[in-house]
């Protein structure tokens, strides 16, 4: 049997048409991308962002495609990284450290039409969106928790670099310490890196030797907890809930919650309604949560947890309220002064008590 040259003309014109259908559909699919400063597998930080990534691909199925680039340098590999991203046609891209806020600026201008969020940042633009946590709310708790549990009256501390976020973090743990401990001491070892296990595990040793038997971080690896497992001493975990390498050691973790606003903001650039926004989350929305508290604490110390994270959540009680000095002794909140956001987004002082300078 033949097929005549009009039939097989429809038929190749029926072809083409699904083609192009298929092309739309494809076409017709939101991409986004994502920057991370270190490895997925750090079971900190950038793990939670990827889980926030995972949250989105498992909303919206194939109506998005994710692309991420792990290990990022802050500086001028960050803006190369950006802008490859925003050439490869993503509809939004989110850069997720502090260090990548002038290369994402820098990239937004020169891309107009592409939706940009950045996180723990300051700069806004009309396409640049901003989101952070309120990490100091939880610092603040496990401050009490470890001057409830500590038997040195000294708390060790792994610092990254000094930018507001990581100073707040400290002032805060030291301030929520010494609210139930009057003899608490805070020693800090700053690393200089977002993520390097080995010279965490050396600071955190370092911290040990100096008489720390409780050890926090502001770093992404679960070095720490581990260094206090082999130590049997405590430590509180950093963005994610590191108990599996530390189950005898981690007294609880502040776990960084990304996915619900990853998924809301994707949402918005699929309906089109996408707007510029400058969010600050913490325990009240959820963006910042407490791992279940060990059960090596006292009942006492859990319900004090409790309570203090019931009190941020209403906004009956905020971490920095007066009276507070800095550390030189001048007094920066009067009585029942409650610090602004302004001043603590631009905080580059220790409050007073707490020992040491900050690098500069």
């Amino acid at each position: 049997m033949t097929i005549s040259k009009s039939l097989k003309a429809a038929g190749i014109a029926v072809f083409a048409a699904m083609l192009g259908a298929a092309g739309a559909v494809a076409q017709d699919k939101t991409k986004v991308g994502f920057v991370y400063v270190g490895p997925i597998g750090d079971h900190g930080w950038t793990y939670q962002h990827h889980k926030g990534l995972e949250a989105v691909e498992a909303e919206f199925g194939d109506k998005v495609e994710t692309t991420y680039v792990e290990n990022v340098s802050e500086g001028p590999d960050a803006e190369r990284v950006i802008q490859q991203l925003a050439q490869q046609g993503n509809d939004i891209i989110f850069t997720t450290s502090f260090g990548f806020m002038n290369p994402t600026i820098k990239v937004a201008k020169r891309f107009p039409d592409v939706k940009f969020e950045h996180a723990t940042g300051f700069k806004k633009a009309d396409n640049v969106s901003i989101y952070n946590t309120r990490f100091y709310q939880g610092r603040y708790i496990v401050g009490q928790i470890a001057g409830k549990m500590t038997k040195t009256n000294t708390i060790g501390y792994i610092a990254s670099f000094p930018i507001p976020e990581v100073v707040m973090g400290i002032n805060a743990t030291y301030l929520g310490a010494k609210s139930v401990n009057p003899d608490i001491k805070i020693k800090v070892i700053w690393v200089s890196t977002w993520f390097d296990p080995g010279k965490e595990a050396d600071a955190a040793k370092a911290l040990v030797d100096q008489g720390s038997d409780i050890l926090m971080q502001h770093t992404d690896s679960p070095a720490a907890i581990q260094l206090a497992e082999q130590e049997g001493i405590y430590a509180i975990g950093q963005a994610s809930d590191m108990k599996t390498f530390g189950p005898n050691a981690q007294l609880t973790s502040l776990i960084d919650d990304w996915a619900p606003y990853y998924v809301e903001r994707v949402k918005a650039v699929i309906d089109g309604t996408w707007e510029t926004s400058d969010i600050w989350g913490g325990l009240a929305n959820g963006m910042l949560k407490m791992a279940p508290y060990s059960d090596k604490l006292p009942e006492d110390v859990i319900a004090l947890a409790k309570e203090m994270e019931e009190k941020i959540k209403s906004g009956e009680f905020h971490p920095f309220t007066g009276p507070l000095n800095k550390q030189d002794g001048t007094q920066f909140l009067a009585d029942g002064e409650v610090i602004s956001d302004e001043v603590l987004l631009g905080m580059n002082f220790y409050v007073e008590g707490i020992e040491g300078s900050l690098p500069k």
